[in-house]
């Protein structure tokens, strides 16, 4: 059975309250975010890691992918941890994925040390399995720019074997840092609060632009009438001003968070594409760590 395997960036950089509440909120967001899109799934975390069980694993991955404090995705094979095993799993995704004459690397990583072996034992023992299964394919070891990556992560007594990472758009958890308010009225003003839900903030917004875009971020966005005031626990205001505005912004006492003003246009564009299709560069499949 396939799990996606979900990964976080920043989070890990907190202290151990702050993760494990920021996990928390990921979590939510996650299973939120899911049951939006109509996806019926079963989300675990465990030692740094959050687990996904569907049976609907593209709709998942689209769903997720909105999911801001993901940093990447990789569906994976799981079994036992056990060399013998990983070797039974890791030689059958390899003759699933490798093609005649592709070169291959194994990258492996072990969380903890209670196993009888080390990552640099897994590489040896199941890159020979490999080499051995797919003879008659002429397949070579090439480490350093391979066709196929096989990785493997060993964690809490299973082994997760998977060919891709799948990079989203990291961040912190949506609602981890407070409230803030946007007045969106054009693409620029709405890449502002695009990049503050980013940062982990709720945004409530008013102004007569299409918010659209940001609902499929946040599927509980809150509008509000600017002539009745800034919702409570408002904590600042975002702006999509550039440098020649600045002394057009009425914050209200607030403080202001203009995170596109160093922007250029080809860049608030590039992020509108990024903000419609979910890709978070030219290519949204790569074949390294995160």
């Amino acid at each position: 059975m396939e799990t996606i395997l979900v990964r976080y960036c920043e989070i890990g950089l907190k202290s151990d309250p702050v993760r494990r509440r920021f996990e928390g909120i990921l979590k939510r967001n996650m299973i939120d975010m899911l049951a939006n899109d109509s996806v019926e799934a079963i989300v675990t975390r465990a030692n740094a890691r959050l687990y996904v069980e569907t049976e609907d694993i593209q709709s998942a991955i689209r769903s997720l992918k909105k999911v801001f404090g993901i940093a990447s995705l990789s569906v994976a094979n799981i079994c036992e941890a056990d060399m013998e095993s990983i070797k039974q799993l890791v030689t059958q995704v390899s003759r699933d994925n490798l093609q005649i004459g592709d070169s291959f690397a194994i990258d492996a990583r072990r969380d903890g040390r209670n196993y009888s072996f080390t990552s640099m034992d897994l590489e040896k023992e199941i890159g020979a399995a490999v080499l051995e299964a797919n003879s008659d394919r002429g397949v070579k070891v090439n480490l350093s720019n391979p066709d196929r990556t096989i990785f493997i992560e060993v964690r809490s007594n299973k082994a997760y074997i998977f060919t891709s990472y799948i990079r989203c758009h990291a961040g912190l958890p949506l609602g981890s840092q407070g409230r803030v308010a946007a007045y969106v009225n054009n693409e620029r003003s709405l890449v502002s609060a695009w990049l503050m839900m980013k940062r982990g903030c709720k945004v409530s917004v008013c102004g007569d632009y299409d918010v659209s875009l940001l609902k499929k971020y946040d599927p509980h966005l809150k509008t509000f009438n600017s002539e009745g005031g800034v919702p409570d626990k408002t904590l600042g205001f975002v702006s999509g001003n550039r440098l020649e505005q600045l002394g057009d912004i009425d914050n209200g006492g607030l403080p202001v968070f203009m995170p596109t003003i160093g922007m250029n246009d080809g860049t608030i564009n590039r992020l509108i594409t990024q903000m419609r299709t979910d890709r978070t560069d030219a290519v949204d499949i790569v074949y390294h760590r995160i």
